[in-house]
């Protein structure tokens, strides 16, 4: 048994003291060294956030927690508008987008509730809803995407003039106008009933298939001819296309810009000159179901862009990006030819446009987003 004198007990009392406030003090400072390593940590890492953060929106100020929306309505024009648009989104700010495909009206009215953000391509006469959506603030237009739209009835040139070259006779020489479409019913008879003709009219639904549910009876040529309606866009321009390359008549309803009349030596018929006032009475026998007695030719068409107004506040920046966003009927048309001549997508056209017009999209963007999507471009 060890005994201690009181004064080697006191002596080891105090080193016994000294080694436990020792060892506190390295406790403290390990503890402070732990703080200071996870502070540092935590300052990494909300760096690294930013950082990330950064790098997903550059350019852009919207930080948006999912896709931006497009329309994708049923025609080569929005579906070739809206590629563009997402590549500049995607590769220039950042963002990420998809589309939901389908028919004008139901899309638009999805656009009205807040599923749809960005219409690319609206005919305003084609879209009645149009007005009252914009006037009550649930659509914000963004301006005009192109000017000088045209739509009508349409037949290949060589119906006319023939094609020498072809060796195909004209079939029709004296049709210029829908008034002297009762003289030629039987050439382009409509082959599930050879009392009549047929007219390739747009698909059901259309706002334009409506108005010529109007027209065609005022023009007097539903006693001559059935209208026919496609199931789509693209069953309609099939149609077309089938005649032409056989050579045989064709007569049907088309727009401009189009990679069909892009493509394609077709011939516009007159129709008797458009008015308003004449043009209020079609669009007030369409909305009514009753009809008119006489009728008229299309307006010029703006075709403008548009976006939810929810939609519109949350991302300035791609307001401010559709809001500069313009091309030509030029443009639009060799687009869509280029699609059509290289058997190409929309997506490959947009690619396309890109490259051939740096001077038209880079007025749209800030230099820092544009050097992106150059970059992107380059890239390919």
């Amino acid at each position: 048994m060890i005994r201690f004198t009181n004064g080697r007990l006191l002596s080891l009392l105090a080193l016994i003291a000294a080694m436990t406030l020792l060892i506190a003090a390295c406790d403290d400072a390990a503890t402070d060294d732990s703080v200071a390593d996870d502070a540092a940590a935590d300052d990494t890492e909300e760096v690294a956030d930013e950082a990330t953060d950064d790098e997903e929106h550059a350019g852009g100020a919207w930080h948006g927690e999912r896709e931006i929306v497009f329309a994708d309505y049923g025609w080569d024009g929005p579906l070739f508008h809206n590629r563009v648009a997402q590549f500049i989104l995607e590769e220039g700010y950042g963002y990420e987008t998809t589309t939901v495909p389908g028919e004008t009206i139901p899309l638009f009215q999805g656009q009205i509730d807040g599923d749809i953000d960005i219409s690319t391509e609206i005919w305003l006469d084609q879209m009645p809803p149009y007005g009252p959506a914009v006037e009550d603030g649930t659509i914000v237009d963004l301006g005009q995407n192109f000017d000088g739209g045209t739509q009508g009835w349409y037949v290949p040139t060589y119906v006319i003039e023939g094609d020498e070259e072809r060796g195909i006779e004209p079939m029709a020489p004296d049709l210029s106008h829908v008034d002297d479409l009762p003289e030629y019913w039987e050439l382009f008879q409509d082959p599930e009933d050879d009392s009549k003709g047929r007219i390739y009219d747009g698909v059901a639904g259309w706002e334009l298939e409506r108005v010529n549910e109007v027209k065609i009876p005022a023009y007097g040529l539903d006693e001559y001819y059935n209208r026919f309606l496609p199931g789509s866009g693209p069953a309609l321009h099939t149609s077309l296309i089938t005649a032409y390359e056989r050579g045989e008549p064709w007569l049907g309803f088309q727009w401009v810009p189009n990679w069909v009349t892009g493509l394609y030596d077709l011939t516009m018929l007159e129709e008797p000159e458009y008015t308003e006032e004449c043009w209020d009475r079609i669009q007030e026998a369409v909305e009514e179901g009753t009809t008119v007695e006489e009728a008229c030719g299309w307006p010029v068409s703006d075709v403008h862009m548009a976006a939810n107004a929810e939609f519109a506040e949350e991302a300035p920046d791609v307001i401010e990006f559709f809001r500069n966003y313009e091309t030509t009927l030029e443009q639009n048309d060799l687009a869509l030819a280029y699609m059509a001549e290289n058997e190409v997508g929309h997506q490959e056209a947009a690619i396309w446009f890109l490259r051939e017009y740096p001077d038209t999209w880079t007025e749209w963007v800030p230099d820092d987003v544009a050097a992106r999507v150059q970059d992107a471009l380059d890239n390919l």
